[in-house]
């Protein structure tokens, strides 16, 4: 039998550093961190309040930019692109899952998941497919035609995660995806997320403060006042 290939290096992090200026004061939120993360893998970030979970998931994702060090994503360089470059590299690669859902209130389910592809160059009916299937995949077709008022936490989840996957994304980052969810609800999101990831194969990066979510992932690691455990510079 021949042996299991290895995945190729999706993410690729090496010595980046970011910091955040308060006042006359910088506050280091972000020291030397390095990091691989494989194409397919389910990677969980945790950490106390203020370790820089949520900096690093914002950086991976093309939110914000380091101050130095490499982050490469799929080959791409992207702490040297300008921020409309950014822009663009954000939209074509990147699903953010967010906590509180981040919904638009006026629109549908249907309007909501097909909002990314609005500034792609889809034709309107090829748009709509697209995020019909979406909703298919999450298991909320049903409630496609449902405003956010009108529907349950761990739905509105289910609506926010169809948004993140409508457009192929090469990344799903979550941010703490499940914290404003019943026990129910967020074990029935981070199932959906497990089978994003074995089924479909998607890079999923979490940030999250619960065991439970955690256990998900098939990697955790662990971030204290900046610096990961795992880290060898």
């Amino acid at each position: 039998m021949a042996p299991e290939s290895t995945p190729p290096i999706l993410v690729e992090i090496n010595n980046l550093t970011k910091s955040y200026r308060r006042g006359v004061q910088i506050i280091k939120v972000l020291e030397n961190v390095c990091l691989n993360i494989p194409e397919g893998e389910f990677l969980a970030l945790m950490g106390p309040s203020g370790s820089g979970k949520t900096t690093l998931l914002n950086l991976i994702a093309g939110i914000d930019q380091p101050d130095s060090g490499l982050l490469r994503i799929a080959g791409v360089d992207i702490s040297l692109l300008s921020e409309s470059e950014l822009a663009v590299w954000r939209h074509r690669n990147v699903g953010f899952i967010f906590q509180f859902y981040n919904l638009v209130p006026v629109l549908t389910a249907l309007e909501n998941v097909e909002l990314p592809l609005l500034l792609s160059e889809l034709p309107r009916v090829r748009r709509r497919q697209q995020a019909e299937l979406a909703l298919k995949l999450v298991g909320i077709y049903d409630r496609k035609d449902h405003y956010p008022r009108q529907l349950s936490g761990g739905q509105q989840q289910r609506v926010a995660i169809a948004r993140a996957i409508v457009s192929d994304p090469v990344i799903i980052a979550a941010d703490e995806p499940t914290g404003d969810l019943d026990k129910v609800s967020a074990g029935e999101v981070l199932q959906l997320m497990t089978r994003l990831n074995q089924e479909l194969g998607k890079t999923i990066i979490m940030v999250t403060h619960d065991p439970r979510a955690a256990e998900r992932a098939s990697r955790l690691q662990h971030l204290d006042k900046g610096v990961l455990n795992a880290c060898t510079v």
